[in-house]
C-alpha cells in the first residue's frame, strides 16, 4: 500500500498481537492530489510558528486553495474547509459537495492546509527531527492559524469583510471544523463536521466500540466472510511458523518482499488489519478510489472470495484474493507492499506525532465480538513507546479538557453526520447534547460520504442528508444576517433535536 500522505481520517488501528506490544497508531494514508477537476489558486499567508507563547517569533508559509468564481462579492458566506492531516488539494478534490452547493449559497470557497502537513511545514522537513520543533504541531496551534487566516481574508480581500463564515470538515477535519465552532464562535457561525469522532477518547467511547462498526459491516454482508477473517490470524500464525510456510503466505499473496522474521509476519497482520478495517471506512455505493480504486460496495466484493467455509492453506488463498481487491484491484501491480517508508510519508509522521502527544484515541479488540487478533488497550504501553520514538509522553484526557468531551450544552449550530457503515462513528456525535447540536445518521453512509461529489448512485439516505445539511446551513446564516441587520432576535440557534436518523 504505497499512498502519499495520510487521514482521516482515516483509521486509526491499534493491534496488539501475540508479542503483546501495541501497535503504533495508524490511519490510512491519503494518495497526493491528482489532477483536480475544479478550479482554485493556490495560495499562501505568513502564520507565527507560535500563537500562544511571546518568546518565538518563527513564521511559516500556510498554503491554501481559494476559488471565487461562485461567488457573490457582496457579502456572500465563506465556505472554510479547515485541513485534515495531510496535502490539502488532495481534501479539496475529494469535498465535493462543498463545490456542488457554493453556486446556490454565492459562497466563496477557502481549503486551509494544516500545519506540518503538504506544502505548510514550519522548518522544513528536518523539523520532524526535532522534538523542540514539532512541540507545534498541535489542534490548538492549527485552529489558531484557520482564525487568523479567516481573519485576514476577510479584512484584505474586498467584499469579503462582512461575510459570514461557515467551517466544513471531515474525519479529523471534521473534528477540527467543530472545535472551531466551539472554541471560536464569534469567528465561524457554524461547522458541518462530517465522520468527526471527538468522542473517540478515553472516558468517552468504549475503545471495542470502533471494531463493533466493522464487524457489523462485514457481517451483514455474509456472515461466512466475517468469520473467515476472523478465524484466519491463527491459521496464518500456524503456517507462519516454519520457512516453508512463510514462503507459502509470500507466494500466495505476491508480496514484494517475502516474510523472513516474526517481525514480517506480525507487521503483514497489521496490512491485513488496515486493509479491512480501510474497506469499512471506503464502503462507497459507487467505484471510487480515495484511498485506492475499488468498486461499488467493497466490502461485498471482497466477502464475496470469502463466502466457504474453508481452512487452513485453502482459507489463505481465498483471503489473498479478497485483499487483492483492496490493493490491487485495477491488477497494475506486480506485487503487493506491506511495508510502510514512514521517512518519506510526512502525512505518516506527522499523525504519529500528534497521537503520541495529545491525539490519544484507544482502540481495541477482543477477537469474540469483533474479527480481529485479541488486543486490548494498553495506554502505558502505548506511551513507553510513544516516547521512544518521540521523546515525548501523550496527554492521555488532554483533549476532553481542552474540547469540553460531551459537555456541549452550550454550544450551538454544529452538524456532526456520522455513516452507520464507518467505524468512526463509533465515537462521532450521534446524540444532541445542545439545542442546536444536530446528529445526522446517514445508515447507508461509509466515512464522510456526504461530503463527496454528488454521485448518480448515492443511497436515498445520503441525499436526504445533504439537503438537510443545506436546510441548516440556510437557517445558520439567514438567522445571523437578520439579527445584523435588527430584524431577528439574535438567536442563533437551529432547533431542538434528539437525533435525526437519515433512513
Amino acid at each position: 500500500m504505497k499512498q502519499s500522505y495520510l487521514f482521516l481520517i482515516v483509521s486509526i488501528v491499534f493491534v496488539g498481537f501475540s508479542t503483546g506490544k501495541v501497535r503504533f497508531p495508524h490511519r490510512h494514508r491519503y494518495k497526493q492530489a491528482a489532477q483536480s477537476n475544479y478550479t482554485y489558486v493556490t495560495e499562501y499567508f505568513v502564520q507565527k510558528v507560535d500563537h500562544f507563547g511571546f518568546e518565538n517569533d518563527d513564521t511559516y508559509k500556510q498554503r491554501y486553495l481559494i476559488a471565487d468564481q461562485y461567488w457573490n462579492k457582496n457579502g456572500g458566506p465563506i465556505f472554510f474547509y479547515t485541513g485534515n492531516e495531510g496535502d490539502i488539494a488532495w481534501f479539496c478534490n475529494n469535498t465535493g459537495f462543498m463545490w456542488d452547493i457554493a453556486g446556490e449559497f454565492n459562497a466563496l470557497l477557502v481549503f486551509a492546509e494544516h500545519r506540518y502537513y503538504g506544502e505548510s511545514i514550519p522548518y522544513g522537513p528536518d523539523a520532524y527531527k526535532s522534538p523542540k520543533h514539532m512541540n507545534y504541531l498541535t489542534s490548538e496551534q492549527a485552529l489558531a492559524d484557520f482564525v487568523v487566516l479567516i481573519k485576514n481574508l476577510k479584512q484584505t480581500i474586498p467584499g469579503a469583510q462582512n461575510s459570514l463564515v461557515v467551517a466544513f470538515g471531515g474525519s479529523y477535519g471534521g473534528m477540527l471544523s467543530a472545535w472551531l465552532r466551539i472554541k471560536y464562535p464569534n469567528v465561524v457561525v457554524g461547522a458541518l463536521a462530517a465522520s468527526a469522532p471527538i468522542w473517540q477518547f478515553t472516558g468517552l467511547t468504549p475503545c471495542e466500540a470502533f471494531n463493533k462498526v466493522i464487524a457489523n459491516v462485514f457481517t451483514s454482508v455474509n456472515r461466512e466472510c466475517f468469520e473467515n477473517i476472523q478465524k484466519s490470524w491463527e491459521i496464518i500464525s500456524t503456517v507462519a511458523q516454519t520457512g516453508e510456510g512463510r514462503d507459502f503466505i509470500s507466494t500466495t499473496f505476491k508480496l514484494c518482499k517475502p516474510l523472513a522474521h516474526s517481525s514480517d509476519v506480525d507487521n503483514f497482520k497489521a496490512w491485513l488489519t488496515n486493509a479491512w478495517t480501510d474497506l469499512s471506512m471506503v464502503n462507497y455505493p459507487y467505484p471510487a478510489n480515495f484511498l485506492e480504486p475499488l468498486p461499488a460496495w467493497p466490502v461485498k466484493a471482497v466477502c464475496s472470495k470469502l463466502t466457504l467455509p474453508v481452512e487452513g492453506k485453502q482459507l489463505l488463498s481465498d483471503l489473498s484474493e479478497a485483499v487483492k481487491i483492496y490493493f490491487n484491484y485495477s491488477g497494475q501491480a506486480s506485487c503487493l507492499n506491506t511495508t510502510q517508508q514512514a521517512t518519506s510519508d510526512l502525512g505518516d509522521l506527522g499523525w504519529d506525532y500528534q497521537s503520541c502527544t495529545e491525539m490519544v484515541m484507544p482502540i481495541c479488540a477482543d477477537g469474540k465480538q469483533d474479527m480481529f487478533e485479541p488486543s486490548p488497550w494498553n495506554f502505558t504501553q502505548f506511551s513507553e513507546q510513544c516516547h521512544k520514538r518521540w521523546k515525548t509522553y501523550p496527554r492521555e484526557n488532554w483533549i476532553v479538557s481542552e474540547y469540553w468531551g460531551k459537555s456541549l450544552e452550550t454550544a450551538s449550530n454544529i452538524i456532526f453526520s456520522n455513516g452507520a457503515l464507518d467505524p468512526w462513528s463509533s465515537g462521532g456525535v450521534t446524540t444532541s447534547p445542545s439545542s442546536s447540536i444536530v446528529p445526522l445518521l446517514i445508515e447507508s453512509g461509509a466515512h464522510h460520504l456526504d461530503l463527496r461529489a454528488a454521485n448518480p448512485l448515492d443511497p436515498p439516505s445520503v441525499l436526504d442528508a445533504r439537503q438537510s445539511e443545506k436546510n441548516l446551513l440556510k437557517m445558520w446564516l439567514g438567522q445571523v444576517q437578520d439579527d445584523k441587520s435588527g430584524q431577528g432576535g439574535g438567536v442563533y440557534n437551529v432547533y431542538a433535536t434528539d437525533k435525526y436518523t437519515i433512513p
